[in-house]
């Protein structure tokens, strides 16, 4: 979409027209070009949309900076705008924890949610590698830390550490990155999420982990209330849209209903 009002998130938009589509929600420090594979996955059946969080990509300068919160409340007025009345949100990260806002904030606009290592589900958090992510320019640093977010056996993607350089060569880009951060975290901890009424909240809830997350640990997935759906994936770390994107395509469409 082209010439969105200021009111509407930067979108990447793509699929066949539907009365529900999926909407994707980026992690920290990431943008919607980091879903393009799982999107075209999606958007062979439905429509999908994938919005540029605050603070990140193409809303670098939205009016207001922030973490989950602040994100929630942009994806809700964009929805608004756009008139899309329900939707599948399915979210990484910093974007799983506001979607998970979203839906607690208003249910009715939520067909299911899809998690995918999800901020806010515990305690515990590398704040260190996320703090030195923020603050990082050059290359060789990127690349190092970058190789964290991913499971030990996958090969890090050459484009995702050329976008994140190119990404920081922006002005205000890793100053805004250092200061969302702080809005995540506690200390050294992370900011939790109300579980018990995200499982209470009607929409089916599904969350995919990695085996090997080294951002936020698979064991927030375990002893979780109500019927929230959980698949932990061997040998994946803090990115299974990129590490296996068709598996959390099918995931996903078992959620919205799609054929695979």
């Amino acid at each position: 979409m082209s010439e969105l009002p200021p009111s509407i998130l930067p979108v990447t938009a793509s699929g066949p027209d539907s009365p529900e589509p999926v909407v994707l929600l980026h992690g920290f420090g990431g943008d919607a070009r980091g879903f393009a594979t799982l999107q075209g996955e999606l958007s062979r059946s439905r429509r999908t949309l994938a919005f540029d969080l605050p603070g990140h990509g193409r809303a670098l300068g939205w009016p207001k900076i922030g973490g989950a919160v602040v994100a929630s409340r942009a994806v809700l007025g964009s929805l608004e705008a756009l008139g899309l009345t329900r939707v599948h949100l399915v979210g990484h990260s910093m974007g799983g924890a506001a979607a998970a806002l979203v839906a607690l904030k208003a249910p009715e606009r939520v067909a299911s949610l899809t998690l995918l290592g999800p901020g806010g589900f515990g305690r515990e958090i590398n704040s260190t590698l996320l703090r030195r992510y923020a603050a990082a320019r050059e290359a060789v640093e990127l690349e190092l830390l970058l190789e964290q977010f991913f499971g030990l056996g996958f090969d890090l993607p050459r484009l995702v550490v050329r976008q994140a350089v190119e990404t920081r060569a922006r002005p205000g880009v890793c100053e805004t990155l250092c200061e969302i951060v702080e809005t995540l975290l506690d200390g050294k901890d992370q900011k939790t999420l109300p579980i018990a009424e995200i499982a209470a909240l009607g929409p089916p809830v599904r969350l995919i982990w990695g085996a090997q997350d080294r951002v936020l640990p698979a064991t927030h997935a375990r002893g979780l209330p109500g019927d929230i759906a959980v698949q932990v994936f061997d040998g994946v770390g803090h990115m299974p849209h990129l590490e296996i994107p068709q598996q959390v395509a099918r995931a996903i469409r078992a959620q919205t209903g799609d054929s695979a």
